[in-house]
């Protein structure tokens, strides 16, 4: 199902973001890059696969919409369709441009089916991936506390949950998969032990409810990959480089206000998608917060949002390796747009140490 929004920009200012460390001065980009003016000519409308429901996980591409940085940066009508996707099928069938995705996921169609998929940036430095469970029945706190339970996990979490198995040496047959969904209540009710979760969701959803949680992060027991990546094929960074540069122009600026605000992201999530996508605001402003700890890194703050360093690249292709996934970091990434975007619009970058 997909949503289309109309808006007119709420202002057109300079903005200057200061959170967790980091300032993004966003002074009204004018650039050689796709022209940050309502009056330019269009770039063209543009179709967003999103990994998830329309809720604050995508309050930077929310911010974008409501006040006009897609339109600014050149580009028509954007229209995000909701998951749950890893967006791989949809990118390659053509039925959208862009899809935000994690590594793992667009790492096994690359390598299992030479996909023509490049990932050109990442909202998430650190993935937000956990085995969730309840501190008193599952307590699943280490990889070999999930042999001979009940693990609940989700049809497109597979390929991920395998490789979180195999990078620590779990043998499949050691545990039960069960397939669920995306309600967490069947951990609650003690259907699964364990349940493939974010960290910024349902974790904070059960905790919410009166039960102390476990974690298992998936980004510190062998699987430090980067998610939320925006993923385009190759033939659209051959036939539409500067449509996907408006977009990350756009994309940065959305995500300099999310991440400056987190309250306001969750509020405006709920303003444009309604109480059924975003029905706690409260579990919604937590989220919004949590989430800034996984955008904003070291490399952020000196390279800019959406950098995936030269060694966060290497991290996420041996994560993939350990995982039985064989893939060069040239074969999965392509980093040369966003530093276009940065080269040609240096004012995007300021921080501070």
């Amino acid at each position: 199902m997909s949503a289309r929004f109309s808006f007119s920009p709420r202002r057109k200012a300079a903005v200057t973001i200061a959170a967790a460390g980091i300032v993004l001065a966003l002074a009204g980009c004018s650039s050689a890059t796709p022209a940050a003016d309502g009056d330019a000519e269009s770039l063209g409308d543009l179709s967003l696969q999103l990994s998830w429901i329309k809720n604050e996980e995508f309050a930077g591409e929310f911010f974008a919409l409501d006040k006009g940085y897609y339109a600014d940066a050149g580009l028509g009508e954007v229209t995000m369709t909701a998951g749950p996707s890893t967006g791989s099928a949809e990118l390659l069938s053509g039925t959208v441009d862009v899809a935000l995705s994690d590594a793992v996921s667009i790492g096994t169609v690359v390598a299992n089916e030479e996909a023509p998929l490049k990932i050109i940036g990442a909202t998430f430095q650190k993935n937000p991936f956990t085995i969730l469970s309840i501190a008193d029945a599952g307590n699943i706190l280490t990889p070999e506390d999930m042999v001979g339970k009940k693990i609940g996990v989700q049809a497109s979490n597979t390929s991920l949950f395998e490789a979180l198995l195999a990078a620590n040496d779990i043998d499949p047959d050691s545990l039960e998969i069960v397939p669920v969904q995306y309600d967490p209540s069947v951990l609650i009710n003690g259907d699964v032990d364990g349940f493939v979760a974010y960290l910024t969701n349902e974790s904070i959803s059960v905790a919410a409810e009166g039960y102390e949680v476990a974690n298992l992060p998936f980004a510190d027991n062998g699987l430090p990959f980067v998610a939320e990546t925006v993923t385009v094929t190759d033939q659209t960074i051959a036939g539409d480089r500067e449509k996907l540069k408006a977009f990350l122009i756009a994309e940065i600026k959305g995500w300099a206000d999310a991440v400056n605000d987190p309250d306001a992201a969750a509020e405006l999530a709920l303003e444009l998608n309604g109480a059924e996508a975003v029905p706690d605001i409260e579990k919604a402003k937590a989220g919004s917060a949590a989430q800034n700890l996984l955008i904003v890194s070291d490399d952020t703050e000196e390279n800019g949002l959406f950098t995936i360093s030269e060694d966060l690249q290497q991290q996420t292709v041996e994560t993939l390796a350990a995982a039985g996934i064989t893939v060069e970091a040239s074969d999965l990434f392509d980093l040369s747009l966003l530093a276009e975007v940065y080269e040609e619009n240096p004012e995007l970058i300021a921080y501070s140490k």
